[in-house]
């Protein structure tokens, strides 16, 4: 089966997050082994809530990368209309790539008071 060129594409754009969450993986293993393997964590000093949405997030935003490039075969064999097989095709990018860490940042966000007032200023 040959991949169009806007599933070639999006795919591409998709494939350009791996090394982020790669670093991020790594990381996580230096954390969990103490620095015995993977990246040691330096002086990082992280609650229990930020350990458990570090590690979720990286194993979220792996499951997504996959999903999402699994979206694109999908969407080249489905006949929908242009403009609604674009919308997929970037909102599965999107999901991918930064929705969770989004969310994620706005709940660790919301625990700080210069950084809620900030969010609230904004309009977030």
């Amino acid at each position: 089966m040959q991949l169009s060129r806007e599933a070639r594409l999006v795919a591409g754009v998709t494939l350009l997050t791996v090394p982020t969450i790669m670093y991020g993986g790594l990381t996580l293993l230096g954390i969990l082994t103490k620095g015995t393997a993977g990246l040691a964590p330096g002086k990082l000093a992280l609650d229990d809530t930020q350990w458990a949405l570090f590690r979720a997030g990286h194993a979220h935003a792996g499951v997504w990368i996959v999903l999402a490039l699994i979206i694109q075969v999908l969407l080249d064999a489905a006949t929908l209309p242009t403009r609604l097989m674009w919308l997929a095709r970037i909102s599965a990018l999107n999901r991918a790539t930064g929705d969770s860490y989004t969310h994620a940042a706005l709940l660790a966000c919301a625990s700080a008071a210069m950084c809620s007032t900030a969010a609230v200023t904004s309009g977030s």
